[in-house]
């Protein structure tokens, strides 16, 4: 993958995916910016360990970029040690996709339900940061992220000083360093264009507009 100046550089040898699956750079570098939270799965010598928790995306950290996030200071993940690597699953739109909006169902019968989705396997190194100042830092961009599109923006300032930095003490900081990323767009890219047509007017029919817009970008160049 070509890395455009600093960001994420991808390594695509583990998971299954078949190449009209396959995600660029501009996809994976989208999803990974726009995302809303993912699960931070380590390996520890008591087991797995699994937190679903907002990130943000930083291209500039490491070499291949970072994701961004906190824990409470409570959840024991952060003070268990990782074997190897740690892994965040970041997800895009997903859906049912039936058989029945195929329009090759009416031709031949041979179709049978499937799973559209959106997905990145993010590997990196875990590094923890008990660090009031860096976990602040982070609280004001994941609340800018996620309140820029409101009509009336929440801003950390808002709330009173001692509360804010009451709130910071019970969290930690986790960053993880990119090294690889795995990722697989799957959307009807197999289908033919009707049957692809009736998949994007079934997710509008049922009001998931996301994995239609998703579909329906995926296969806009046919």
């Amino acid at each position: 993958m070509i890395n455009e100046g600093r960001g994420v550089e991808r390594i695509l040898d583990v998971v299954y995916v078949p190449s009209h699956f396959a995600m660029d750079d501009a996809a994976v570098r989208d999803l990974l910016t726009q995302h809303g939270a993912a699960d931070l799965v380590t390996a520890t010598a008591d087991g797995l360990l699994a937190t679903m928790l907002p990130f943000v995306f930083e291209p500039d950290a490491g070499e291949h970029g970072a994701l961004l996030g906190h824990v409470a200071r409570n959840n024991d993940q952060w003070r268990r040690e990782a074997v190897g690597e740690a892994l965040v699953i970041v997800r895009g739109p997903d859906a049912y996709v039936s058989p029945g909006w195929y329009a090759s169902k009416a031709e031949h019968g041979r179709v049978v339900p499937t799973w559209n989705y959106i997905t990145a396997h993010v590997h990196g190194e875990l590094v923890v940061h008990d660090d009031p100042v860096w976990v602040e830092g982070l609280v004001r961009r994941l609340t800018a992220k996620h309140e820029a599109s409101l009509p009336h923006p929440w801003a950390v300032d808002d709330a009173p000083a001692p509360f804010v930095a009451g709130q910071l003490r019970a969290i930690v900081g986790v960053e993880l360093l990119i090294t690889r990323i795995e990722a697989k767009a799957k959307l009807s890219q197999n289908r033919p264009e009707a049957d692809v047509a009736g998949v994007v007017a079934g997710l509008e029919a049922r009001g998931d507009r996301a994995t239609a817009d998703a579909v329906r970008t995926a296969n806009g160049d046919r």
